[in-house]
This record gives C-alpha cells, sequence and structure tokens, in this order.
C-alpha cells in the first residue's frame, strides 16, 4: 500500500475501491434470500420481485459500456462518486419502498445506474494508480476478494439481516456501506485530466445498450419460454452486429467510435476476457444451483443456506488475497488454469460427497475448492485485460471487461436454471453440476492458450 505515482499515492486508496466492489457484488446476489420477504411484505408475487432483480441486471448490462467511455470525457474521480451517490439515494428508496415500482425505481433502475457508473472507474483508477505488477496484482487482488466475497457472502449477510430485522434493514446497510466509501474517497485522486472534448458516439451507445438487453433478456427467458428466447437471441444478434458495423463506419471515417475494432484484435485480452466470463458464470451458477438444491431439496432456511456458503466465501478471500505472492512466483496463465482446475476438481467432491450424504457439511470440501479456485484467478484474469491496453484505453476496456463480466453472472444462472427446471432431483443438480464442471474445462483450455509472458500496454507483467 506503500507505492506512490506522481506527486505520491496515499495510503487507503484501496479502500474506497475495493468496497465498492464488494457493495456491488453484495446486491447482485443477496436478494435471492429477501425475494419471500419482500413479496409479502409488498403485497406483491414472487415473480414480481424477481422481475425487479432482472431490471437491474439488464440495465447493468446495458450501461456499463457506455458509462465506461464516460470516464474519459468526465474524469474517473467524479463518476465514481457520482455512481456511489445515485447507487445510496437507490439504496434509501429502496428500503422506504411501499410498492414495488418504488422499488424498481431505488433498486433496479438507480443502483443499477449506481453500479454502472462506479465500477468502471474503480478498474481504471486501480490500473493507473498501480503502475508496478506485483503492487497491482495485490491491489487487484484486494478488490477481487471483496468482490468474490460479496457475491458469495450476498445470501449470508442478507439472510442475517433479514432474519434478525427485516429486508429493508439490508438495504440501510447498503446506503451506511455507500457513505462510508465516499468519505473515504477523499483519498483517491485522478491520474489523469478529464477530456471534456471527447465525444460520445450516442448511436453506439444506443446500439450496445439495446443488443445487450436483448442478449440478457434472452438468456434470463430461457427456461420459462426457449421461443421467445430464440426470437430474442436472433435480435440480439442483429443488433449487436449492427453496433461492430457502426463502430466500424465510424472508425474508418475518421471518427471516434464508443469501442474501437482495435480492442478485439488483442488476442491475449480476448482470452483473458472469456475466462473472466467463464469464471462469474461459475461462481454465480455454482450459487444458484447449490443455493436452489438446499433451500427447496433438502429445506434449509436462508440462514443456514448462507452459512454453508462460508466455506466458498473462505476459499474465495484466501487465494484472492494471496494474489501478491501468486503474481510474483507464477504467470497470469498458470495461476488462471490452476484456478480453473481447482474449481472443476471441486465441482466433482461437491457432487461425489452432498450427492451421497444428508449431513449439510458434505457441501464444504467442494465449495471451498471452488471459492479457491476462482479467487485464484479472478486477479490475474482482471490484470491480464487491463494490463493489455495503455492509460487513454482503459475507459473503454474497463467497461467491456465489467459487461463481459456480467454477462458470465447472467448466463451462470440461467444455464444452471435451465437445467434444474426438470426436475429439482438429485440427477437434475448433479447435471446442472456437471455442466458447469464441463464449462470450468472449456476455461482451462483458454487459458492455456495465453502467453506465458503477458506483455501490458506500458511495462511487461
Amino acid at each position: 500500500m506503500s507505492e506512490s505515482i506522481g506527486t505520491g499515492r496515499p495510503r487507503g486508496v484501496l479502500v474506497p475501491l475495493a468496497l465498492a466492489q464488494f457493495i456491488c457484488s453484495f446486491a447482485g446476489s443477496n436478494m435471492n434470500v429477501m425475494i419471500s420477504d419482500i413479496s409479502t411484505d409488498l403485497n406483491t408475487t414472487v415473480q414480481g420481485v424477481q422481475v425487479a432483480i432482472t431490471i437491474f441486471l439488464l440495465v447493468m448490462a446495458a450501461l456499463m459500456i457506455p458509462c465506461g467511455v464516460l470516464t474519459d470525457k468526465f474524469g474517473r474521480k467524479r463518476c465514481f462518486v457520482l455512481g456511489l451517490a445515485v447507487y445510496g439515494i437507490g439504496a434509501v428508496l429502496s428500503a422506504v419502498s411501499p410498492n414495488l415500482g418504488v422499488l424498481i425505481l431505488g433498486n433496479s433502475i438507480l443502483e443499477g445506474v449506481g453500479t454502472a457508473l462506479l465500477i468502471p472507474p474503480v478498474y481504471i483508477l486501480t490500473t493507473l494508480l498501480f503502475t508496478e505488477p506485483v503492487g497491482r496484482a495485490k491491489a487487484f487482488g484486494m478488490i477481487m476478494a471483496l468482490g468474490g466475497v460479496g457475491a458469495a457472502a450476498g445470501p449470508l449477510i442478507g439472510g442475517l439481516i433479514t432474519s434478525a430485522l427485516s429486508w429493508r434493514a439490508a438495504f440501510a446497510f447498503q446506503a451506511l456501506v455507500i457513505v462510508f466509501i465516499i468519505v473515504s474517497s477523499r483519498r483517491v485522486l485522478d491520474p489523469l485530466p478529464a477530456d471534456r472534448t471527447r465525444p460520445f458516439d450516442l448511436l453506439g451507445a444506443v446500439l450496445s445498450a439495446g443488443g445487450l438487453v436483448l442478449l440478457v433478456t434472452g438468456i434470463m427467458v430461457v427456461d420459462d419460454d426457449i421461443v421467445l428466447s430464440v426470437v430474442l437471441l436472433v435480435l440480439a444478434a442483429a443488433v449487436l452486429t449492427a453496433f461492430f458495423l457502426s463502430i466500424r463506419a465510424k472508425e474508418r471515417s475518421g471518427g471516434e467510435p464508443l469501442l474501437r475494432i482495435a480492442l478485439f484484435r488483442n488476442r491475449t485480452s480476448n482470452l483473458g476476457l472469456i475466462t473472466q466470463n467463464l469464471q462469474w458464470l461459475l461462481l454465480m451458477g455454482t450459487s444458484f444451483v447449490v443455493a436452489t438444491y438446499l433451500q427447496v431439496v433438502r429445506g434449509y432456511n436462508a440462514v443456514e443456506t448462507g452459512v454453508i456458503f462460508t466455506a466458498a466465501t473462505v476459499g474465495v478471500l484466501v487465494t484472492s488475497l494471496s494474489a501478491e505472492r501468486f503474481a510474483t512466483r507464477r504467470s497470469p496463465r498458470t495461476l488462471i488454469r490452476a484456478g480453473f482446475a481447482i474449481a472443476v476438481v471441486g465441482i466433482a467432491v461437491l457432487v461425489a460427497l452432498a450427492g451421497n450424504s444428508v449431513n449439510p457439511w458434505a457441501f464444504a470440501p467442494g465449495l471451498l475448492l471452488i471459492g479457491s479456485g476462482l479467487g485464484m484467478m479472478l486477479t490475474p484474469s482482471v490484470t491480464v485485460v487491463q494490463s493489455s491496453f495503455s492509460e487513454d484505453e482503459q475507459g473503454e476496456i474497463s467497461g467491456l471487461s465489467r459487461s463481459v463480466s456480467n454477462l458470465g453472472s447472467s448466463l451462470g444462472t440461467a444455464v444452471a436454471g435451465t437445467i434444474l427446471v426438470a426436475g429439482l432431483s438429485g440427477h437434475a443438480y448433479a447435471a446442472a453440476m456437471l455442466t458447469l464442471a464441463a464449462i470450468g474445462v472449456g476455461g482451462f483450455v483458454a487459458a492455456s492458450l495465453l502467453p506465458a509472458r503477458i506483455t501490458t500496454g506500458r511495462t511487461s507483467a
């Protein structure tokens, strides 16, 4: 934490950045254990609350790339604080919401917009402030550790708060954390000036947002209506194709598109993005399958389910916080490959032990291995992608990177849910987990194609 940049970077700058990633990951997973309480309190249906969760994911998916680009135009620190403020207002509004409509406005819209605004600056500022490879690995290790913990421990923390107080207190907790982040972010200094003259590609923003909304919606409805899903996915492909044609035409004419085609010509970055997508797919897919199985088949409540997930949380935390030590001894390719391998072994152990035992702690060894594998590779994957580009490209690649990760989270839930709707039996559970294991093997293959030595936009890592 003592590394400096420019005139000196104050100590503690990582605290607000890492906590911002934590609270956004927490928000993405803790709602799952509050659905029944919210639907009862607001006199709505479980499906109504699920719609709110879906809209939150859609807003994030639609705005992550445009907001990543806006950070260069208006400044990374300014967008970070603005995103926190919008998110905090949404959390407060959600906590006092009298009906589903207000909850959707607060949680789905405002928190979604706030997340899209604040997350790209987290990764851009970390990349710019930590220029030395080992220090950058340590910084991303802390950020990804808290992100992984937020996602894995969200059900437990949310369940405890909901059981002890109410679901509204969980949103109040988010608002308090946001206030603390805003206060502590005074130490964060933007190392680059904002470029107010930079043009904004509105057509590209609309096409990318529309295509991602169609894509995520198509993924989410696949287990309810396969025909509608196919239609939406075809439309998504058409709109995203129009987006790529649009940015290529603008680039050839000398304009400045939302994303430059050159971003997709970097083979190392492309492989890193694939591994990022599959990591979050495994994390959220495993979380969804195991949580559903524990609550529906085993009959555990939200708190009991969250306690069992503590094993995964510990695994993510330990290996993520060891990112600095790992980075000095092994290449990113080795760490990512090892992470996928450990996660796949963890899935095999989970299926073998939990499927043949009524003891809830039979889930612990497999979840610990899965969490350890994911924690080991989250940081090097982010480092590979962010470090493949120069300072003036960080806004674009950060928005793209976060969109790819969010897409992986949506895919994880959709893939697992599609398999489970065939019937929540031991066979359906095993089939879903083995499918995730096969995807993990695909991630291992993608990681194997990474170069042994990663060359960054400015230095060698």
